[in-house]
């Protein structure tokens, strides 16, 4: 059985009147941080296989961040009380055989199975595999414009963003430690360093962060970001110092119930913040950061039953292999999605496709840490390396067949990114629409009042008007093709405050026909129910209009619909088109990113619409000819 750690030694006074050595924290493996992980890394799970089951899902990283600046923190004080000194290159090379190995081997079986896939999974893959080796990915996107909230095609490594800013971290916080210990004498003092600076990322994340727009920069940004790792720094300090709280009575009696309260209160965060929401970024993920800070404190002392749960065996093994977990449930994922179709999240076939994205997730994490991690950590690359070496000089099948194997992966993988698309196919769709909707709306007749009776029957192309935002975009070829006559005004990226700007533009131009389609939300849904009352009372009842409902995964969408669905149930003269269950019943008729149509897809759009307009004059028109009571 591992050793407990034991409390921490106070380091032995310098000579003279120098600056006190600083405390060194307890030797031994803290029991129970790996059953930590396997909470974080559940939480990503849940949040990237079924984000309505858990919308703060994405607070996962955030446990991560916390345990890797609190051990990371740790050894580095460690080393410094054993030895005096940090070795840099020898921490650093330690830090790459930890982490290169799983993750090049994930970058080249990746690229060459969406190589396979096809669709749009190597869009800017070349961007993507240079940020994955290097580090960066989180800086290269940010600087791409790229969106980790919005996607119009899929990012094979969307994931990595957070490996980069921990490499980051582990690239300058040693050095940056050395100098914090030469400028301060107490762990205390260094404690609060350490949450100042995990202040001002956080208070930097809530400046910057603007509601409604997209978030990608601060959550992305190392420097917006970066609170978690510090939060974990500032209680390895505090673990180090012998006359912290940590070390004290009161703590050790408290510490159970403490982290059952830290845990509940993660746990209600996850599943009540998220991504699009102004407490996420003002306030949430730092609370979160601190929640597991309290938890990872409780693990630093004697067994509890808190502890031992954390120590199940099969808690640990995913815990123990949640780096792996981590790399390669997304691309997975993205893979199976792009070859089996798109369809939603609680049909039998998604279910049955995340199931299988899964279990090949945690097969591979597996094989990965007992054939390639652990004998890397262990032997270090030239150890691995030399036995490589020697079974292939010996003949041995299984090492042909891997060093084979490993070829044909760097070549394909070479292939695939010099060959690349920059654009998706849906971005491509969406380009060449635009066009057709420039046109559409030249042709949009001047200034005319509307007829003096309502006109309830079904428009023809010359009397429609359609609004919207890339969904109506894609499917441009569609409407244009049923009515050559339709005026559009359609742009991506648009929600629904943006419907109501155009709508009273147009109104105030006099360009707005008897029959309205509207499509808005595909980005951020319904937030603000009143905008959508506006536009429709903007528009009056003396026009037909059609408010098409959403597709997608995202958390919000069935809310929104329901959220559509009561609003137009207010307005005689409105009805609501179900793209949802008729693309539903259809996904093969999506683009990769299983939310735009692709050309079909644009004619079954029209069609709802059309048959919309249909059954909305037949029910006026029957409410028309009843009886008056």
């Amino acid at each position: 059985m591992a050793q407990t750690a034991a409390p921490v030694r106070p380091a032995r006074p310098s000579g003279g009147g120098a600056r006190p050595a600083p405390a060194t924290p307890a030797r031994g493996h803290i029991q129970g941080l790996d059953g930590l992980r396997t909470l974080a890394v559940g939480a990503v799970l849940v949040y990237h296989l079924r984000p309505t089951s858990l919308p703060g899902g994405f607070l996962g990283v955030d446990v991560f961040f916390v345990i890797s600046g609190f051990l990371i923190t740790t050894l580095l004080l460690r080393e410094i009380g054993a030895r005096g000194k940090v070795d840099l290159p020898q921490f650093w090379l330690r830090r790459a055989r930890r982490l290169l190995p799983a993750l090049v081997t994930v970058v080249l079986v990746s690229v060459t199975l969406a190589a396979v896939a096809g669709g749009d999974l190597l869009v800017d893959v070349g961007r993507q595999v240079l940020g994955a080796l290097t580090f960066s990915s989180n800086w290269l996107e940010i600087s791409a414009d790229s969106s980790y909230f919005a996607q119009t095609s899929p990012q094979l490594f969307l994931n990595f963003w957070s490996l980069a800013v921990e490499e980051q971290f582990y690239l300058l916080w040693p050095v940056l430690l050395v100098v914090l210990l030469a400028l301060t004498r107490s762990g205390r003092d260094r404690v609060r360093v350490a949450l100042g600076l995990a202040a001002a990322s956080a208070l930097l994340m809530a400046v910057l962060y603007t509601p409604g727009a997209d978030a990608t920069r601060v959550y992305y940004g190392t420097d917006t970001h970066l609170f978690g790792l510090m939060v974990g720094a500032a209680l390895a300090f505090a673990w180090a110092d012998p006359g912290s709280r940590l070390h004290s009575p009161q703590w050790r009696r408290w510490r159970q119930p403490a982290a059952l309260a830290a845990g509940t209160g993660l746990v209600l965060l996850m599943t009540l913040l998220q991504e699009d929401s102004a407490l996420t970024f003002r306030g949430g993920i730092l609370i979160a950061s601190v929640l597991t800070a309290v938890l990872v404190a409780a693990l630093l002392g004697p067994a509890t039953l808190y502890q031992r749960l954390l120590r199940m065996p099969p808690v640990e093994w995913v815990g123990q292999r949640s780096y792996g977990i981590y790399l390669w449930h997304w691309p997975v994922l993205l893979v199976l999605t792009e070859l089996l179709p798109a369809t939603t999240y609680d049909s039998p076939l998604s279910w049955t496709t995340r199931a299988l994205a899964l279990v090949l997730t945690l097969v591979l994490a597996g094989a990965s840490y007992r054939w390639l991690e652990q004998p890397v950590r262990r032997h270090g690359f030239t150890g691995v390396w030399r036995r490589w070496r020697a079974a292939l000089r010996g003949g041995r099948r299984a090492a042909q067949v891997v060093a084979g194997a490993a070829v044909v992966l760097v070549v394909t993988t070479a292939v695939a990114v010099a060959t690349a698309p920059t654009t998706s196919l849906t971005q491509q769709q969406i380009e060449a629409n635009e066009r057709l909707v420039a046109d559409s709306a030249e042709q949009a007749p001047g200034p005319e009042p509307l007829p003096a009776e309502a006109d309830w029957s079904v428009p023809e192309g010359h009397e429609i008007t359609g609004f919207g935002d890339s969904i109506m975009v894609t499917s441009a070829h569609g409407l244009t093709y049923r009515w050559p006559d339709i005026s559009l005004d359609a742009e991506s990226n648009r929600q629904w405050p943006d419907a109501l700007t155009a709508v009273e533009a147009a109104l105030e131009a006099g360009t707005v026909r008897r029959a309205v389609v509207l499509d808005f939300g595909t980005n951020a849904g319904v937030r603000e129910p009143e905008v959508v009352r506006a536009v429709l009372d903007a528009l009056g009842p003396e026009r037909m209009v059609v408010v098409v409902n959403l597709y997608g995964g995202s958390y919000w969408v069935p809310e929104a619909n329901a959220t559509l669905a009561e609003i137009v149930a207010d307005y005689p003269n409105a009805i609501v088109a179900d793209w949802y269950a008729a693309i539903d019943a259809e996904p093969g008729k999506l683009q990769s990113d299983g939310i735009h149509p692709d050309i079909e897809g644009g004619h079954l759009y029209t069609d709802v619409v059309a048959e919309a307009f249909v059954e909305l004059s037949e029910r006026i028109g029957a409410e028309l000819s009843a009886p008056q009571r």
